[in-house]
């Protein structure tokens, strides 16, 4: 069978310190479906914290990467973190052949990896209690908030999953920092994160046939600019809904908390059958 597609919406970087929090046991719970029924021999990952040009892709080629703390303002040791990880320059090239057998123009650099993709990791795949074990590749999303742009991104990698090559997109469900102090300390969700969070799934699971125009028609919504005042953490769902092929989303879990979403999903299913 094809690899899965997965959607973690990741939070903020405290989200590995807060294990009570229930994003931090969900995330472990994917992370362990990962490793011990999809078993992927890499990952290729998307996060909402690279964009790269309007019309190119990038794509860390580096066997040795590091980690970029691109969030300010937290304690000392926030910044200190480590996540043990290894990238894979073979993998890569098959990201970029891909993407270049797709018309879309792309390139190799050197970078780390953003939090987007190290700080969920590491509550998915805790590095003593659930090691990853594999090869991770990180790409950019396009700099546009072009839905059809990243949609047509995820189906020019989507024959890496029948390689066991496993994709995995990093954003949020619901994302506005901006009212985070209207909701600060009240865990009820605002109203257009209760909204937002119900129609994505809605597009989500529309069948793979109509899927593409009901995730564009997402953007156009009233309540998108609140649920998202940029869309640069929406989009990653589109890359994984394109990857995803004919293979039908599902949500596996949501939870509506102030001005933010935390709604988890899987494209396709697991190859004995059991889901989270």
């Amino acid at each position: 069978m094809r690899t899965p597609v997965y959607f973690l919406s990741h939070g903020g970087p405290s989200v590995m310190y807060e294990k009570d929090h229930p994003a931090y046991s969900k995330l472990g719970e994917i992370g362990r479906e990962i490793t011990t029924k999809v078993k992927p021999r890499a990952v290729v990952v998307f996060s909402a914290h690279w964009q790269a040009g309007r019309d190119t892709i990038q794509v860390n080629t580096a066997e040795i990467t590091d980690l970029i703390y691109d969030f300010y303002g937290f304690p000392s040791h926030y910044y200190k973190e480590k996540y043990p990880n290894v990238g894979s320059r073979e993998i890569a090239n098959k990201v970029l052949d891909s993407l270049s057998a797709a018309g879309i123009q792309a390139e190799g650099v050197k970078r780390g990896l953003d939090h987007g993709v190290w700080a969920s990791f590491k509550c998915a795949f805790e590095p003593d209690e659930n090691p990853l074990n594999v090869p991770i590749v990180q790409a950019s999303l396009f700099n546009s908030e072009d839905p059809i742009q990243h949609y047509r991104l995820g189906q020019a990698v989507s024959k890496l999953r029948d390689e066991n090559i496993l994709i995995i997109v990093s954003g949020m469900a619901v994302h506005n920092l901006r009212d985070m102090r209207f909701a600060w300390g009240n865990p009820n969700p605002l109203p257009y994160t209760a909204s937002f969070d119900e129609a994505l799934k809605d597009a989500v699971t529309t069948p793979p046939a109509e899927r593409e125009k009901a995730m564009a028609e997402l953007l156009k919504r009233p309540d998108a600019r609140e649920a998202h005042p940029y869309f640069d953490h929406l989009l990653p769902i589109h890359i994984g809904a394109g990857a995803a092929g004919d293979d039908f989303g599902k949500r596996l879990w949501t939870l509506k908390e102030g001005s933010m979403s935390w709604a988890q999903y899987r494209f396709g299913e697991i190859s004995n059958g059991s889901s989270l």
